[in-house]
C-alpha cells in the first residue's frame, strides 16, 4: 500500500475525531466496549487494588459464598513453611498493587476478566499466625468451598507449601495432573522435622493420592539441592531442567508438557523459576533460570489443556526493589487465568 495524501485523508477521516475507546476490529471492540463502558478507562492508581483489577467479592469466612463464579482468585498470605528468606506472606498484597496487566491477552486472543466470571474473593481467613498445620487445614477448607461451588481456585501465595492443601481439595475426588514451573522440584522430605514445608508439597500430594505423578511435569529445575529430589523421578514425574529448556527450545518443552499433563491439571508457578535478573524478590533465588519471555511462552503454549486450578507463589516483595518480581508474578497469574478461558472444565472456549 503506497503512502500518499489519499491514504492520509482516509486515516484522518477514520481516526482524527475518535474520542478514544472506539475500536472497529471486532476482536478489540468487545474488550474496549467493556473497558470504556463508564465513559473512560479508570486511572490505574485509584480505587481498591485487586488481583488483575478483578471485581472484589466480600466473603464471610464463616459461610463463604463462591457461587456464580468460574474462577475465584484468593490470597494465601503464609510463609510459615519457608526454609530460607521469609516474606512471601506479603506476596498477595504486592501482586494486588500491580496495575499494568491485561485486560487483553493478544497471543491467546482473550480477555479473561470479561470472558469468565472472575472475582478477587480476598484472602484465606487464617485464625492464627503461628500454626502451619492449622493454616494448611484452613487453606484446604477454603479451597474445598471454592471447588464445591463449581469455581476453579486460582491462588496467590505465600510460600509453596500452600499448594499441598489446595491439591487436597482439588484432587479430592480424583488425582490431578500438574504443570509445575519452578527452580525446585519441591518433592523433598521433612526439613528440620517438619513434613509440610515449602520444599515438599508435591511429595505430600502424591502420597495423599491427590496428585498423579505420571501426569506431572516440572519445568525450570536447577540449583544445588537436586540431590533432595529423588522422589520426583522415582514416582514418575517428568523433569526438565532450566538448561534443557535452552537446549530443547520452548516449542519442544510445550509439546512435552501437553503430552504429559493430560486430564484435569493443576498449574503451579513459583516465581523463582525465573532468573533473579528478572525476579530477585523471592526467598530462594537460583541463578540460571528462565526468562520472563520463556515463561510466558510456555504458559501460553498450554492453551486447551484441562486446567482445574492454579497458583503463583513465593513473591517476597521486600527483596524486590523495582517491583519487577511482583509485576512478573501478576503477569504469570494473568497467563494462567487466560488459559482457564480455554479449559474444558472452566471456560470451555
Amino acid at each position: 500500500m503506497a503512502w500518499n495524501s489519499d491514504e492520509l485523508g482516509r486515516l484522518r477521516a477514520k481516526y482524527a475525531d475518535d474520542p478514544g475507546g472506539r475500536m472497529l476490529d471486532p476482536r478489540f471492540a468487545r474488550v474496549a466496549e467493556r473497558v470504556f463502558s463508564r465513559g473512560a478507562r479508570p486511572a490505574p492508581f485509584v480505587g481498591v487494588p485487586t488481583f488483575l483489577d478483578a471485581p472484589h467479592r466480600q466473603v464471610d469466612p464463616a459461610t463463604p459464598d463462591f457461587s456464580l463464579l468460574d474462577v475465584a482468585i484468593s490470597g494465601a498470605p503464609l510463609d510459615l513453611g519457608a526454609s530460607n528468606r521469609p516474606g512471601a506472606r506479603f506476596g498477595p498484597r504486592a501482586l494486588r498493587t500491580i496495575e499494568r496487566v491485561g485486560p487483553y491477552n493478544h497471543v491467546l486472543d482473550c480477555a479473561p476478566l470479561h470472558d469468565l466470571r472472575v472475582a478477587d474473593v480476598g484472602d484465606v481467613a487464617f485464625s492464627g499466625r503461628y500454626d502451619l498445620h492449622r493454616a494448611h487445614a484452613e487453606i484446604e477448607a477454603w479451597t474445598r468451598a471454592v471447588v464445591e461451588a463449581g469455581a476453579a481456585p486460582l491462588t496467590v501465595g505465600g510460600d509453596h507449601s500452600i499448594s499441598h492443601p489446595i491439591l487436597r481439595a482439588v484432587g479430592r475426588d480424583r488425582p490431578v495432573g500438574m504443570v509445575h514451573i519452578d527452580a525446585h522440584s519441591d518433592t523433598g522430605g521433612p526439613f528440620d522435622g517438619e513434613r509440610f514445608n515449602h520444599g515438599a508439597p508435591f511429595r505430600n500430594a502424591v502420597l495423599d493420592g491427590v496428585l498423579d505423578p505420571t501426569r506431572a511435569i516440572q519445568i525450570g529445575l536447577r540449583g544445588s539441592s537436586e540431590y533432595l529430589y529423588e522422589f520426583a523421578t522415582d514416582s514418575g514425574m517428568t523433569c526438565i531442567h532450566a538448561e534443557e529448556v535452552a537446549e530443547m527450545g520452548v516449542a519442544a518443552v510445550i509439546a512435552r508438557a501437553c503430552a504429559v499433563a493430560t486430564g484435569p491439571v493443576y498449574v503451579s508457578f513459583d516465581i523463582d523459576a525465573l532468573d533473579p535478573a528478572f525476579a530477585p524478590g523471592t526467598g530462594t533465588p537460583e541463578v540460571g533460570g528462565l526468562t520472563t519471555r520463556e515463561a510466558q511462552a510456555i504458559l501460553r503454549g498450554l492453551k486447551g489443556i484441562d486446567i482445574v486450578g492454579g497458583d503463583v507463589v513465593e513473591v517476597a516483595p521486600q527483596y524486590d526493589a523495582t517491583t519487577n518480581t511482583a509485576h512478573a508474578g501478576a503477569q504469570m497469574l494473568f497467563e494462567i487465568l487466560s488459559l482457564m478461558v480455554f479449559s474444558p472444565s472452566v471456560g470451555g472456549r
